[in-house]
């Protein structure tokens, strides 16, 4: 069964399911449905929902849409798709062996990676950790040349 996920394009609209999500973890997916890499991550997504609908809830942020802008430069989204990950409104780091521990960028190869994931952050917060190690082989962990802008 497939699953229609939540598309938010309003800053109000991220601001209270951050605020709102409790005691689960909240991927928020940034990206673009004209993206094919960020439409083959929502393949995932929305196979896995119902998997980890227990301990986590899935919503899906349009970085084009003028409203949710402080969003895509606060978190320093330059490459589409990227997670963002939060739980009871903290945000969650992982660390991935990459420099950049605020987000996930990139697809998941497939869907058991995203539960793993997503399991190993909801684990760590209940812990009362604000960042996890990730649980994905090395060759599993989309690599990407980070540009900082303004360094």
């Amino acid at each position: 069964m497939e699953y229609i996920l939540n598309t938010l394009t309003k800053k109000v609209e991220v601001d209270s399911i951050i605020k709102d999500t409790i005691d689960k973890v909240l991927v928020l997916r940034f990206g673009r449905s004209s993206d094919p890499l960020s439409l083959q991550l929502d393949d995932i997504l929305c196979k896995s929902v119902r998997e980890v609908s227990k301990f986590a809830t899935v919503a899906l942020v349009d970085i084009d849409s003028e409203d949710v802008q402080v969003y895509v430069k606060y978190f320093d989204i330059t490459l589409a798709p990227s997670i963002v990950f939060f739980f009871n409104a903290h945000h969650m780091k992982m660390d991935s062996g990459s420099a950049d521990h605020t987000k996930w960028v990139g697809a998941f190869q497939r869907k058991q990676d995203f539960i793993d994931v997503v399991e190993a952050i909801f684990r760590g917060a209940m812990k009362g950790k604000l960042i996890v190690t990730c649980p994905l082989p090395p060759e599993r962990i989309p690599k990407f040349q980070l540009l900082y802008k303004d360094v």
